[in-house]
């Protein structure tokens, strides 16, 4: 599937009702998860693997890595975004293996299954320091490759992180566009940088 092609298809993906600013719920733009999920297939990491996205909202890249071929496993915390993630998938055609759990609770990972690639759109901390670490962790824990959307400029301290652990492979620069979503939002549309880094586990 070309990158154009996927784009289209998952604009069809709906966003959260109801978004909570503490959970950081952005719905990622079809552009961005689309160029993700090309790159991961384009570097023979989605078509054919198992694909376990972490934090997976309403779906959007749950839903790409199976329009690409993926056996996907998508995690989220909130059942309301996983039943409009249910719809989107169906809309879309695609079957996809839901998990309700949250990953700083104790005994998650014993419920999460190994899978061959990661991929996921992190909260970036804005409103919890440190909130991307328990998927950072989960993600090296349960896949040997994976793929992540962070601010621009983490890469130093991704590395440092994860040093012992695993290391970044490659990586690229891109935009989030995020519209007016919540109350303290001063402006109809923020356009922010962020980076897309692929880590292979040690």
């Amino acid at each position: 599937m070309k990158l154009r092609q996927l784009e289209m298809l998952l604009e069809r993906v709906s966003g959260f009702e109801n978004p909570s600013a503490e959970r950081e719920q952005y719905q990622t733009p079809a552009t961005l998860a689309a160029r993700l999920l090309h790159t991961a297939m384009m570097r023979g990491d989605i078509t054919g693997k198992t694909v376990l996205d972490l934090g997976s909202g309403t779906g959007m890249l749950a839903i790409g890595a199976a329009l690409l071929g993926g056996d996907v496993i998508a995690v989220e915390e909130d059942p309301k975004a996983i039943s409009i993630a249910e719809a989107n998938a169906d809309d879309l055609g695609c079957r996809i293996r839901f998990i309700q759990g949250d990953l700083t609770e104790s005994g998650i990972a014993d419920i999460i299954p190994k899978a061959d690639t990661g991929v996921m759109n992190p909260p970036f901390g804005a409103q919890n320091e440190h909130a991307d670490r328990p998927f950072i962790d989960m993600a090296l824990e349960k896949t040997p490759v994976w793929y992540g959307i962070f601010n621009a400029g983490t890469m130093p301290f991704l590395a440092e992180y994860i040093k012992n652990r695993g290391g970044i492979v490659y990586s690229v620069s891109a935009g989030l566009s995020i519209p007016r979503t919540f109350t303290f939002h001063t402006r109809d549309r923020v356009e922010i940088p962020v980076e897309i880094h692929v880590v292979r586990r040690k």
